[in-house]
């Protein structure tokens, strides 16, 4: 194996400059919120609600614009058979932004909410928090595993170290700088993460084009030279899983707690909104080298390149373009310019799914299910560490997990069809309880592994109507396969019925306990006859100035709540005890 020393320079430096970013941002707001009396715990998870336009535009926009996205661009434009049609992120996750941005971003943060997963224990209780804290714990640590996966191969193909050894030195990094700052360092660090995508990839877009071995890409867009069209195009009977899809990235893309805790960061509920939209702008502004890169690859004569005669779909490795492009058509000097932006891209990812996944345990499942009483230094050590345990599993399953890619496809489908509609129906559906919340929760669940996982070879036990089945190779065995392939959109179906199946249970259950069809003692969740029980909390516990609750949407919201949330549950609870 041949070592590129400049490579392994140029990687060192970045590394290094992360590295003392994230630290000076550290040392730098190690006092923040302590004048206002904000927790120590709540400054590492939202940031004391204080990050500005510049700073929380660009982590916003780097927590999407991360490996799986700049890689998975280039892919889509690149294959045959699909090209930029379906190449659906940019646009995706753009429209999630604005949506999460016009409808979401404005409640969650005016109710001074800490984390994602808040509004669904005020209303549905600390049981029902932790069930839906499990597709989104999986989500964040799936999504953190396939990215540094995803580092491991890039970096394996332009400097030609060791996959392992990148991988793990990639992670020990960003957990450092993550469990030293929170919320500060990863934004901090996503600013200069983001400068690098985007000089970094540019620089190379150019060099790449003119290359002698490449065709004009205005040409092959529409013409098949090397390969079919790279603008590609939907046919007819793909149409309803192209809908899906899509979907899938607009809707899905916000119930994440990555995404609410840049919300709930900023320092209005205005400011929430404007971030969203700026980080919308930014994706598509980021997809752009991406697309080009996707579209150059297809557009070149791999005989004439030092890759060899065999192109890159026909060695399957369709998913390595980028760098594939990068290190064959692009100067060395340049192309590890290229392998610096692709490291900063899953790093800006990395940091941030793991402290979304720590903030959500230590906050939603140790304190308020389990240590009510905890006090403000005992979470920030629970936070710290679950920072190392969620990323060393993130590692350790991308390391050692061949279907890693498969997890997170299912997870983030998981986050789609069950945390989206019960988000949908906690903030703007009145009447909801927890027993709809667990309906919904199963049909869900239910309605989604039904339509199998092909990656993770999870065959269907329903087949939705246009069902197919189709000879594939297995990624891992290289085998052919039958598999089946959903044509209908169940994905979105699922979430659909979930949505519907809250609304109805609840209210079934509300008028069937209510009017005495089933007697009261047989209400064991507490959530229609003891709707004030000290298991749901009280609307005015999140955010309390007296006996009146903050809804200020211009004002900064800073409130201490570790002391608030911990007695909450106590005094409902004993409130209970003396009314029986």
């Amino acid at each position: 194996m041949t070592i590129h020393v400049e490579g392994l320079v140029a990687i060192a430096i970045f590394y290094l400059l992360i590295l003392v970013v994230g630290i000076w941002a550290a040392w730098k707001n190690k006092h923040s919120g302590e004048a206002e009396g904000t927790d120590r715990s709540e400054t590492i998870m939202v940031g004391g609600r204080d990050i500005g336009l510049f700073v929380g535009g660009f982590t916003m926009t780097a927590t999407w614009v991360g490996g799986g996205y700049i890689n998975g661009t280039a892919e889509y434009v690149y294959l045959p058979g699909y090209g930029l049609a379906w190449a659906q992120a940019p646009f995706g996750y753009a429209l999630s932004l604005v949506v999460g941005g016009l409808f979401f971003a404005k409640p969650m943060r005016s109710r001074g909410y800490v984390t994602m997963l808040d509004p669904f224990q005020q209303l549905y209780g600390k049981r029902m928090g932790g069930l839906l804290f499990i597709p989104a714990l999986m989500g964040e640590i799936f999504w953190s595993a396939a990215i540094l996966s995803a580092l491991g191969a890039t970096l394996s193909v332009i400097v030609d170290i060791n996959i392992k050894m990148s991988v793990v030195i990639s992670a020990l990094i960003a957990i450092f700088y993550t469990l030293v700052g929170g919320l500060y360092s990863v934004a901090y660090t996503d600013v200069v993460q983001l400068f690098c995508i985007f000089i970094g990839l540019w620089i190379s877009v150019p060099f790449a084009l003119t290359n002698a071995a490449v065709a004009d890409i205005t040409v092959t867009a529409a013409n098949n030279v090397y390969q079919s069209p790279w603008r590609g195009s939907v046919k007819k009977e793909d149409t309803w899983i192209w809908i899906d899809n899509f979907c899938l990235l607009m809707l899905g893309g916000i119930p994440w707690q990555v995404y609410f805790q840049r919300v709930l960061s900023a320092s209005s509920a205005t400011y929430a909104q404007v971030l969203s939209f700026l980080a919308a702008f930014g994706c598509l502004v980021m997809a752009v080298p991406s697309v080009l890169i996707g579209a150059i690859g297809a557009s070149t004569d791999w005989n004439q390149t030092s890759y060899g005669g065999i192109s890159p779909k026909d060695k399957e490795e369709a998913d390595m373009i980028l760098p594939i492009v990068l290190q064959h058509l692009c100067p060395p000097f340049v192309s590890f310019f290229g392998l610096g932006a692709v490291s900063a891209a899953v790093m800006s990812s990395a940091d941030s799914s793991i402290l979304s996944a720590s903030s959500m345990f230590a906050r939603n499942i140790y304190q308020l299910a389990f240590r009510q009483s905890a006090s403000d230094r005992e979470i920030v050590w629970v936070m710290r560490i679950t920072i190392f345990v969620f990323g060393g599993l993130a590692t350790l399953m991308a390391l050692v997990t061949g279907t890693v890619y498969g997890l997170w496809y299912l997870s983030s489908d998981l986050v789609y069809v069950i945390i989206f509609p019960q988000l949908l129906s906690v903030l703007f559906v009145k009447g909801t309880n927890t027993y709809g919340s667990v309906a919904a929760y199963l049909f869900g669940l239910v309605l989604r592994i039904g339509g199998g996982e092909p990656y993770l070879q999870l065959p269907p036990f329903i087949y939705y109507p246009g069902w197919t089945t189709e000879q594939r190779k297995h990624h891992i065995t290289g085998e052919m396969e039958e598999i089946v392939i959903q044509k209908f959109p169940f994905k979105t179906v699922s979430m659909l019925a979930s949505f519907v199946g809250n609304f109805a249970f609840s209210y079934l259950a509300k008028y069937l306990f209510e009017s005495g069809k089933i007697s009261h003692k047989y209400d064991f969740l507490d959530a229609v006859v003891s709707s004030r029980s000290g298991e749901i909390m009280d609307k005015t516990t999140l955010v309390t100035r007296g006996n009146n609750i903050g809804l200020s949407e211009l004002a900064p919201v800073k409130p201490r709540l570790s002391v608030t949330l911990a007695a909450a549950f106590t005094r409902r609870f004993n409130k209970n005890l003396r009314e029986k």
